[in-house]
Order: structure tokens, then sequence, then C-alpha cells
């Protein structure tokens, strides 16, 4: 996982970041709402090996 500033993050984010150095190389399937999201590696991980569209929210 790329390393980021942590302090830019949002409280959503850094939840995230502490759940995934736990999973490891573990796909990680963040529930938002009624969703499920991946984010960075695992995104575009999940894409290549389910054949799904990545895409990306504003930046």
């Amino acid at each position: 996982m790329q390393k980021t500033d942590h302090a830019s993050h949002t409280p959503m984010m850094l939840q995230y970041l502490r759940l995934k150095e736990e999973a490891g190389h573990h796909l990680l399937f963040y529930r938002m709402g009624d969703f499920y999201e991946m984010f960075y590696e695992d995104a575009e991980r999940a894409a290549r090996l389910l054949n799904l569209t990545l895409t990306k929210r504003g930046t």
C-alpha cells in the first residue's frame, strides 16, 4: 500500500487504512452505506481479477 500523510485523510479513510494494515495482502471490501468499496491497490487488483471497470471519485 502506498505511504501517505495520514493527517490529510478523513476519519473514514483513517479507519480503512487501519483495517487494511490488519488485512495484509487480502482484498478489503469496505462498507459505505448500502455499497462495498475498495481503495488503492485493492481496487486495481479486484478490477483485474473480476473484470470490473475501475472507477474513481473526484480528485
